[in-house]
């Protein structure tokens, strides 16, 4: 009986991992192709402040890979993997949820300047890859997201997938905000 009961469940569940990857590409694909045709012409709408556009995406890019080794930290913590950190603690989930909001957050006038205002590049490999690997970490955090609302997934996804998002937010920086701050000439705020 258990044996008919697991195959019966198996489809689903393929289907709800199937759909989840088909968000990440379909979000990804879709602010790929706005950028692309919509390149934009550099100018930014807002600076929040900063003394200049690079200046706003790189600063804010790096507060939120800051959150997201927070992010990182406290996801060990729910899942009983820092030491020193009872994995029961009321604040943990909470941290857990604040620190990626904000995080969140932080990426969006980040994002959207980079399709609104530069647009899709390949000009050079640094630039590819800076642009596939933010279009991909908007697509992971909406299966991410949803990923936390479909039962039935195996235990291991939803962690997967928050690995990817950091591993992109990661690799999104590098190729962008540590590149800038190594241009010696426009690092100020």
């Amino acid at each position: 009986m258990a044996e008919s009961t697991a195959s019966a469940s198996t489809p689903p569940r393929a289907w709800a991992l199937a759909g989840l990857g088909a968000v990440v590409l379909v979000v990804a694909a879709l602010l790929a192709a706005y950028a692309r045709v919509h390149p934009g012409d550099g100018a930014a709408l807002t600076t929040l402040g900063f003394s200049g556009m690079l200046q706003m995406k790189a600063w804010l890019a790096t507060a939120a890979l800051v959150f997201a080794v927070v992010q990182v930290l406290s996801a060990l913590a729910m899942w009983g993997k820092l030491p020193g950190v009872d994995s029961s603690a009321a604040w943990v989930p909470g941290v857990h949820r604040w620190s990626g909001t904000v995080a969140f957050l932080l990426t969006l006038p980040v994002m959207f300047h980079c399709v609104w205002s530069l647009g899709f590049s390949d000009s050079s490999g640094r630039t590819l890859v800076h642009s596939v690997a933010g279009c991909l970490l908007y697509g992971v955090f909406a299966a991410k997201m949803l990923a936390l609302r479909v039962s039935g997934l195996p235990r291991a996804v939803v962690p997967v997938l928050g690995a990817a998002l950091v591993a992109l937010v990661v690799l999104a920086w590098f190729t962008s905000a540590l590149w800038f701050f190594g241009q010696a000439d426009v690092v100020k705020i």
